[in-house]
């Protein structure tokens, strides 16, 4: 659909993302005092829209630094095999593109065996939320936990519990790899009892090779566990995905046989 806005309404839209005081009756004002053609209106629009664009992938690149995503080998919705899942419900997980679950406030779970492309959908997920601007966090259940624990021993509880609130996006990754003491689940907790009551749109998303139920084993505290799941899973989409793993199908396997030097030295004496 074509911008119906004028010029003047284009530029002072770019202008008000760069921060910059500049209206559309200041540029019109301006420009009827200085006599500004058509073509010179034009190129000052296009060249406040070069700086928006230019802030914009300024401010994308900074947040995907920060947000502890693979930078290298991105993973994206683009370069998932969605062709390689079925079942019912796949209609459904083709429909994550749409981030329809970041403005709904609704969390995501993704459950399933090694290599089925959890991380990818996961870290594709965050991705898109800085395309889109917001602040993602990526981090293994492992280094949550080292975290906390870090925390604990050096009273840094509150500001690493802020730290972990603060992102639109929050990734936590491989759930069910290590074993969370009781300070560590009661900070747990906190971080999903504060990101539930969170009123601007945000999303926690969780990977695991076991179903939520099958948690305990590595949570200690006993209710904060179950009272962390139920903000977790209160308004979630838990998606399980099964089959063999992705990895290694592009593996090269190659097989040769050695002969032993009895056997050479054999060869070479028949041949004189």
């Amino acid at each position: 659909m074509t911008d119906q806005a004028s010029f003047f309404e284009r530029t002072a839209r770019s202008a008000e993302q760069l921060r910059i005081n500049f209206s559309a009756s200041e540029f019109a004002a301006l420009a009827a005092d200085k006599g500004f053609t058509e073509d010179q209106i034009c190129a000052v629009e296009e060249v406040f829209a070069y700086l928006e664009e230019e802030k914009k992938q300024t401010v994308i690149n900074t947040l995907l630094r920060l947000s502890r995503l693979p930078m290298k080998v991105p993973k994206t919705f683009d370069n998932y095999d969605f062709d390689r899942l079925r079942g019912k419900d796949c209609a459904e997980l083709r429909k994550l593109p749409s981030m329809a679950e970041l403005y709904a406030g609704k969390n995501l779970a993704f459950i399933g065996p090694p290599g089925v492309g959890k991380t990818h959908l996961a870290e594709a997920y965050g991705r898109e939320c800085c395309m889109r601007g917001m602040k993602t966090y990526f981090l293994k259940a492992s280094e949550m936990n080292d975290r906390f624990t870090a925390a604990i021993h050096a009273s840094r509880k509150a500001s690493v519990i802020n730290g972990l609130v603060k992102p639109t996006c929050l990734i936590i990754d491989e759930i069910g790899h290590c074993v969370f003491s009781k300070e560590a689940t009661s900070m747990f907790f906190d971080v999903t009892d504060r990101r539930y009551q969170k009123e601007a749109p945000n999303i926690t998303i969780v990977t695991s090779n076991l179903q939520p139920h099958q948690w305990s084993p590595f949570f200690c505290g006993g209710d904060d566990l179950e009272d962390s799941l139920d903000r977790l899973f209160d308004n979630a989409k838990v998606i399980t995905i099964k089959g063999t793993s992705y990895r290694g199908q592009t593996r090269e396997v190659l097989a040769v046989e050695a002969e032993t030097a009895g056997t050479r030295h054999q060869e070479i004496k028949q041949q004189r």
